[in-house]
């Protein structure tokens, strides 16, 4: 049975019958915004086109909700060793901040994003994650101590967590393709501290003794873009 994550709660990664799980995808879901319109549709198309009759009328749309999840990776004394962000974000951004361009594979191969979803489900849940971070800790680098998994709402402008119909996130055993086994999950609740709230850092990876755990973070902000949150995670979360 699947872990329900809750924020401050650490978990060791282990299988139900003791092995280590070390090939694990992180995964988020989330579904489009519907919106009530005005549109002017037809109601009599007549005889070519004579008489056709139109009238105006309130139909549900669906808006495209593009969030994006990311992770950093950083050694023992806090200090970036890796990222992994869409590639769609403008380099210039991130020069401009002193931080790598976006990839969606990192530099040592253990982790890998399948793309960037700019819109959301549409029609309801389709039971699978619109974006997805594959991770295999056999690879990751001996110099990374801590990965932070977060979330970034870039699109559309002025909505939070609260507006988006459901959002959540999932560590599971399987590939981007399919599930076959949800260690934990994590879900973006519908809370008043939600509110106004744009980016989630939702936990991190972390090294003790020689073997890798889970610490579930769920620490929500108003970051306006994502060098804001990765510049929080390296001054206030890595250290």
């Amino acid at each position: 049975m699947a872990i329900n994550l809750e924020k401050g709660q650490r978990i060791n990664l282990e299988k139900s019958n003791g092995a280590k799980l070390t090939n694990f995808c992180v995964g988020c879901n989330w579904g489009a915004i519907e919106v009530m319109t005005r549109k002017e549709v037809v109601v009599n198309e007549g005889f070519l086109g004579i008489g056709r009759r139109t009238e105006w009328r309130n139909v549900k749309t669906e808006l495209d909700v593009d969030i994006d999840l990311s992770c950093v990776m950083v050694d023992a004394n806090g200090e970036l060793v890796d990222t992994l962000y869409s590639p769609l974000y403008k380099p210039e951004l991130f020069r401009q901040n002193g931080l790598p361009v976006g990839k969606e594979v990192s530099a040592d191969g253990a982790l890998k994003s399948s793309g960037d979803d700019t819109e959301g489900d549409k029609g309801g849940d389709d039971g699978l994650d619109n974006e997805i971070i594959s991770v295999d800790l056999t690879r990751v680098s001996s110099r990374t101590e801590q990965i932070f998994f977060f979330l970034n709402i870039y699109s559309p402008k002025d909505i939070d967590f609260l507006k988006i119909p459901y959002a959540a996130i999932r560590m599971y055993e399987g590939t981007p393709e399919r599930v076959n086994s949800v260690f934990a999950k994590y879900d973006v609740a519908k809370e008043q501290h939600f509110s106004g709230k744009r980016a989630l850092i939702m936990g991190k990876l972390y090294r003790r003794n020689g073997e890798w755990k889970f610490a579930a973070i769920g620490d929500a902000f108003e970051d306006s873009s994502l060098v804001i949150t990765v510049k929080r995670i390296l001054r206030d979360y890595a250290k």
